[in-house]
């Protein structure tokens, strides 16, 4: 007599354990269940969204309310792909996948299960942009040889020709020295790009590198800029480079100032916290890989405009008049160098790139004793 609503009691238990967002709704699109993770996504409680229609929640013309009409009338699955999913309760538009299911034949009620797209399409970006950096490795070998030479005898010229010519054309022989200055740095710095050395790593406290960048852009770029930070102090160590973890950090918090030079109160956040459940397929390894390390650097300047948000790790995409559009290249390639991935959210007031990275094994060499002075 007590199998049905114990097996009614698992049920519920399986949907609240699930990490994706599941709601259930009855005739005229009314709310009867959420899980926790739906709460979580739609900002709002059981209580509250069991008094609402699913109207209330998607905007008008969503291709998931027609989703569910159907699923109403044939009484079978259906799945919509890549929708946007958009509701002044949560501000930010949202890509998902939605799977629509009846429950039953009698009850006329449908699930609806929501995939957010974005991680999944964040790396496979990644995986593009490291592409196109790999293409890029290939121009810079070829503008090495064939550019940056014939760059050297013009700038030997132009200095000559300051030693020669009248007062009044001075600039114009500075302006072709200080350009073949710049083409060259520009070159050495796609150089790095083609740089494959095994890199030199052991166990790194992540907290200890952040600290020091903290440090290092409160000297500089960061003076007038106001820090915090909110560590998980349990945090495993990353098998890392320190330097060049610095490097990857240094980079997103001159960018985040650059960007905050006209924010009345800048503010610039750091967080870490262990997220087990993050795995990813990685070429030429069996095994998926874990990325449980989350490390995020968020500002509140004005954000990345849209349309360049998806490109921002490709090489040669900037949103600055005079930049090379190379830094977060870089700083992508650093991050897949050490296992991981990187991905960045953005809007006005809040922009966050999040860092997931592998935990060092327990083969790796003993991390050294290093403290954080708050």
């Amino acid at each position: 007599m007590n199998a049905r609503p114990d097996f009614l009691a698992l049920s519920t238990s399986v949907l609240q354990a699930l990490p994706q967002p599941v709601l259930v709704c009855g005739e005229g699109n009314a709310i009867v269940f959420v899980n926790y993770a739906a709460e979580a996504f739609f900002g709002a409680s059981l209580s509250v969204l069991s008094r609402q229609r699913l109207d209330d929640l998607i905007a008008f013309g969503s291709p998931i309310l027609s989703l569910v009409g159907s699923v109403f009338q044939r009484r079978a699955p259906m799945t919509e792909y890549r929708v946007r999913v958009g509701s002044s309760r949560f501000g930010d538009e949202r890509i998902v996948d939605v799977y629509a299911s009846p429950i039953s034949d009698t009850d006329g009620r449908v699930a609806l299960l929501f995939q957010e797209r974005t991680m999944a399409d964040k790396i496979d970006r990644q995986l593009v942009s490291r592409g196109a950096a790999r293409s890029v490795t290939g121009l810079a070998s070829m503008l090495a040889h064939e550019i940056k030479n014939p760059l050297s005898g013009i700038r030997g010229a132009a200095q000559l020709l300051e030693q020669s010519i009248p007062p009044e054309d001075l600039p114009l022989a500075r302006l072709i020295r200080d350009e073949t200055d710049r083409i060259v740095h520009l070159i050495d710095r796609v150089e790095v790009f083609g740089d494959e050395r095994p890199l030199e790593r052991e166990p790194i406290n992540i907290h200890v590198v952040l600290e020091r960048v903290k440090l290092l852009a409160k000297s500089g770029v960061g003076r007038s800029i106001t820090f915090s930070e909110e560590y998980d102090p349990s945090l495993p160590p990353v098998l890392g480079n320190r330097d060049q973890l610095i490097q990857v950090f240094l980079n997103l918090v001159k960018n985040a100032s650059e960007a905050l030079e006209r924010t009345s109160k800048p503010e610039i956040r750091f967080s870490t916290a262990f997220r087990p459940g993050i795995r990813i397929a990685v070429s030429g390894v069996s095994e998926r890989i874990s990325l449980p390390l989350e490390i995020l650097i968020e500002d509140n300047g004005p954000g990345v405009p849209a349309d360049i948000l998806p490109f921002l790790f490709d090489p040669f995409v900037t949103t600055k008049p005079n930049g090379s559009g190379l830094g977060l290249a870089l700083v992508a390639k650093i991050v897949g160098d050490h296992g991981g991935v990187i991905d960045a959210e953005s809007r006005p007031g809040r922009t966050r790139f999040r860092i997931l990275l592998p935990v060092a094994t327990a083969g790796a060499q003993q991390p050294t004793r290093e403290t954080v002075t708050q």
